[in-house]
């Protein structure tokens, strides 16, 4: 079976996108299916294609690893938060090293985890990423945690305290 944008485009639950991963699962290529659709210019496409790929095991997304900067390009890229966050999704189940440190990515982590106006799964996100970044740098985790520090607690939603007291408290790993 293929996976067609009108599959994907008429997927709205839970097992619909369980479903539409198990067919791509079963042709092997993941790589291939992200590739096809998570630039899709129709975002709800986009967003069905992201979010079965979520279904996925760590070790099966392990197969995207080499589309790791592709999907940071999306994340910064996009306008559409669920797509957003689905993509921050995959990129923080994926390996990242020193040497896949971005600026520009981290920026863009800093800069969304601290603003209201984002959604707390796009904020939890890139605060966890921006950890990770930063635990290559000592001086840029100093910089993470007087961001986090800044923050004017009252306004974030109980997943962003949550996660922002764990960082502060040594508890995030």
């Amino acid at each position: 079976m293929e996976i067609t944008p009108e599959i994907l485009i008429n997927s709205f639950g839970e097992v619909e996108a369980q479903a539409v991963y198990q067919v791509v699962k079963q042709n092997g290529d993941l790589a291939g299916f992200a590739r096809k659709f998570m630039h899709h210019e129709d975002y709800r496409v986009a967003r069905v294609a992201l979010w079965a790929l979520t279904k996925g095991t760590d070790k099966e997304l392990s197969a995207l690893q080499p589309m790791l900067h592709e999907f940071i390009d999306l994340t910064m890229s996009t306008e559409n938060s669920s797509v957003r966050r689905l993509s921050l999704n995959i990129i923080e189940r994926l390996e990242m090293k020193e040497d896949d440190m971005r600026t520009d990515f981290l920026d863009f982590c800093f800069e969304h985890m601290v603003d209201i106006n984002e959604f707390p799964g796009v904020q939890t996100l890139c605060m966890k990423l921006a950890y990770r970044m930063c635990q290559f740098y000592p001086e840029l985790m100093d910089e993470l945690k007087r961001t986090i520090e800044a923050m004017q607690i009252e306004y974030y939603k109980p997943a962003v305290k949550s996660l922002r007291a764990r960082i502060l408290s040594g508890k995030f790993k």
